[in-house]
């Protein structure tokens, strides 16, 4: 498929372009309890900003451009650079390429590659920048393919802002700074549209990256093109620039399934931001101050994670799996002092909310603090979802085949979780705690829904994400709950240890898939 036909902004007179090369794959795997199908699409004309999902917001677009399809199933791993010097120095990068990894940043990588060490890549796509070109040098080691530079994957263009300390950007272009900071996708500069050039910029690399022969492919890049990355192939508009974090080195995994008739392939986000450290200790989003978070844990594992198998057994305690697995979300959650823990009426919800509890109330004699901790315990329907399984089940046993019921009990469950994402929202607005971090224990399948009512999408949503036992999804409100909700983390498991799921490695189940 050919590339879109965008100007590109000026080049930086230092960086060369060069050309992709060729390698080859693997199969990643397909999340257990949904049916992918969600397509891609995003605005051809970058004077008109995507403001829309393919999920139902309303479009300032009717042409679209598809993602390319594939022949076979494709896993791609985004990682982003580590620490730089401008970072560290709170400048201004952009596309520039005047800083390089700190020994934190370099010591971040190594920690990626660790993370990534079993896994087997077919080929590496890197921006040409120093600070991402050293760091995907430190996680591909040995590997006997060469890395890819690729032009596309520089950091955004900022123009004018770049080399300038916040301050001094601040200072020198007041308004426009201030447009930058909170009106990202109309922001202007020197005459362009650094979001919109770099969405476009984005659809330009998936051409490229789901174009290439290999099925295991590794991205080393930067903050803003990995959120531009991501939002573009599941659908997000340039209204969603700063919504989904890249810390650095975070690791983020998309999975890739090609239609049957051709077509757009299908996309599920298997992880967002999977940080060499705790995401659950950091106390800002992008930069701003953050009191107010929502933590979605997905219970323990239990003697099957087979959602039809459960639907038809009925609720299931967990297995000494899942018992591990909880206790090993509680001690993350260590970092946080819990306000509430909010949890389905599941076992598997209950037995895993008491463990976080438990840990939470003995904090000072586990050295996290010398104040013993109360936590507010809720248990919720609106959280349950065994019910709706079952239905679901029984209705499709019932008529022999899908009848579109499945459709209907989904749509239940939907606007089940916007009850309860309001309900949330509510008890965050409680003014009389400035600070406060609400757990809420669930069902996978529910979880999906409340980030799918958080980023306000439509039903078609909840094929696009992945959770995993025993995962976490961190959202913070910088702004309060009456402000937008930004995703630190999805499905995040490397608090697990040895018994998470690899970030990229293959399951048994693989080769069915």
């Amino acid at each position: 498929m050919n590339s879109l036909c965008f100007p590109h902004p000026a080049l930086d007179a230092f960086i060369p372009h060069t050309s992709p090369g060729h390698f080859n794959g693997f199969a990643p795997r397909r999340p257990n309890f949904f049916h992918v199908r969600a397509s891609s699409s995003i605005s051809k004309e970058i004077e008109n900003p995507p403001h829309v999902t393919k999920f139902g917001l309303e479009s300032q677009n009717s042409s679209t451009c598809p993602l390319p399809s594939i022949e076979f199933a494709k896993r791609v791993v985004l990682v982003r650079h580590g620490q730089s010097t401008w970072n560290e120095e709170g400048r201004i990068q952009g596309s520039s390429d005047f800083s390089v990894l700190t020994a934190k940043g370099e010591a971040q990588a190594e920690t990626s590659k660790q993370m990534l060490l079993t896994d087997s890549f077919d080929v590496c796509f890197s921006s040409p920048l120093i600070r991402s070109k050293r760091t995907a040098e430190i996680i591909w080691d040995a590997r006997s393919e060469g890395i890819i530079p690729e032009y596309d994957l520089r950091e955004i263009d900022l123009y004018s802002f770049q080399g300038l300390l916040k301050h001094e950007g601040k200072a020198k272009f007041g308004e426009a700074y201030r447009q930058w900071q909170k009106d990202p996708a109309n922001f202007i500069i020197d005459g362009h549209y650094p979001v919109r050039e770099l969405w476009a910029r984005a659809i330009n690399c998936w051409n490229k990256i789901l174009s290439h022969k290999g099925k295991s492919v590794l991205v080393v890049a930067h903050n803003a093109v990995n959120q531009a990355l991501v939002a573009t192939a599941v659908g997000l508009g340039t209204n969603y620039f700063r919504v989904l974090l890249q810390s650095n080195c975070g690791v983020s995994v998309l999975d890739f399934t090609p239609r049957p008739d051709g077509g757009s392939p299908y996309i599920c986000l298997n992880r967002l931001n999977q940080t060499p450290n705790s995401p659950i200790a950091a106390g800002s989003s992008g930069g701003r101050k953050t009191c107010k978070r929502i933590i979605l844990v997905c219970h323990g594992a239990t003697e099957s994670n087979d959602e039809v198998v459960l639907s038809k057994s009925g609720d299931q305690a967990m297995n000494m799996l899942g018992v591990i697995q909880s206790q090993k979300t509680a001690e993350l959650l260590l970092d946080l002092k819990v306000s509430s823990i909010i949890f389905s009426p599941q076992r598997a919800s209950v037995d895993t909310a008491i463990t976080i509890s438990k840990v939470q109330e003995a904090a000072d004699c586990l050295g996290a603090d010398c104040i013993p901790r109360y936590v507010e315990m809720k248990q919720t329907q609106e959280l349950q979802d065994g019910h709706l399984l079952q239905k679901s089940c029984k209705d499709t046993a019932d008529a022999g085949r899908d009848n579109g019921s499945s459709d209907g009990v989904l749509a239940e469950l939907w606007d089940q979780a916007e009850k309860a994402w309001n309900s949330l929202l509510t008890d965050l607005s409680d003014e009389s705690e400035p600070e406060q971090n609400v757990v809420v224990v669930g069902n996978p399948r529910v979880l999906v829904a409340l980030i799918g009512h958080c980023l306000k999408l439509s039903m078609e949503c909840m094929d696009s994400f992945q959770l995993d036992a025993g995962g976490i999804s961190l959202i913070d409100f910088p702004d309060g709950p009456t402000g937008r909700g930004i995703i630190r983390c999805i499905n995040y498991t490397a608090h697990l240890g040895r018994w998470s799921i690899p970030v990229t490695t293959p399951s048994v189940d693989d080769e069915n898939f």
